[in-house]
């Protein structure tokens, strides 16, 4: 079989009914050039036997064609979402990985199709990663990414790997670091772009509704989350640059501005000056 233009990555563990409905939006795309990865790590919750038994297929199966998609599925234990993600990197054979959690969905069916055409036209063999917009399930909002990576914007703010679209030799070298909890796709993000210069290009697209609510977003969660934040940045970038946004940051109170953005009542509000804003530089 030739190789996928996409492979879609799905990594499981006792997802419920999400796993079922993100594989059946993945199907639905108009885009067959496609292959999904499904890697659950042992759950116990039957999600993964209830996709087993929607695909027809016995226990031990390992791979089928439905709609002219390829599935691969396997099972295996991990250390976690970000070690599940790296094994099934290794099962993958799409020209660019794309991952795709338990209860996210594609935004509608022409996102894959259309972001193969824009990649395809833009006629350049360099690995890149390819990254969108996502509506908030929680909000209701679409929050645009910024139209252009510099490091102040990669500092502050990447876009989630649910809207990234990444060139497979950018994990040839190495997967996602595991030492990092809940920031491992930022710090791989940086990884790409700065230590190895490859592009980050705009697609101009939702690409997902994001649900969130997971993990990264509980309380422990958020501190957690500005640690590694605070490590990975002392990796990247000079300290002239982190005093310098970290200033920046307090001028513009953003504190508050991330208070408005995680409030249910104030948040359409916040995203919507914020994509203004993220337009104008487009």
């Amino acid at each position: 079989m030739n190789r996928p233009f996409f492979s879609v990555i799905v990594v499981s563990y006792n997802a419920g009914d999400k796993l079922l409905q993100t594989i059946r939006c993945i199907l639905d795309q108009t885009c067959r050039d496609v292959e999904i990865v499904v890697k659950d790590g042992g759950g116990t919750d039957g999600s993964f036997e209830q996709l087993l038994k929607e695909l027809d297929l016995p226990e031990y199966a390992e791979e089928t064609v439905r709609e002219n998609i390829r599935i691969r599925l396997f099972r295996e234990k991990d250390r976690g979402i970000y070690d599940a993600m790296n094994c099934a990197v290794e099962k993958a054979e799409g020209e660019y990985l794309y991952f795709l959690n338990c209860g996210d969905l594609l935004h509608d069916r022409d996102v894959l199709e259309l972001v193969r055409e824009k990649i395809c036209s833009a006629g350049s063999a360099e690995p890149a990663i390819w990254y969108g917009d996502v509506l908030e399930k929680t909000s209701g909002q679409i929050v645009l990414a910024n139209p252009q990576m510099s490091h102040f914007a990669m500092y502050r703010y990447l876009p989630c790997h649910q809207a990234c679209f990444y060139h497979r030799e950018l994990f040839s070298e190495r997967g996602f670091d595991l030492q990092y909890r809940v920031r491992a796709d930022y710090e791989h993000f940086l990884w790409c772009v700065i230590e190895k210069n490859r592009p980050a290009r705009p697609l101009s697209l939702v690409i997902a509704d994001y649900e969130g609510g997971g993990y990264s977003e509980t309380e422990e969660g958020l501190r957690r989350s500005a640690a590694e934040h605070k490590s990975i940045a002392q990796r990247y970038f000079t300290p002239k640059e982190r005093f310098l946004y970290r200033l920046y940051l307090i001028a513009t109170l953003q504190p508050l501005r991330k208070k408005l953005a995680q409030n249910q009542r104030t948040a359409a509000l916040y995203d919507r000056i914020k994509n203004a804003v993220y337009r104008r530089g487009h």
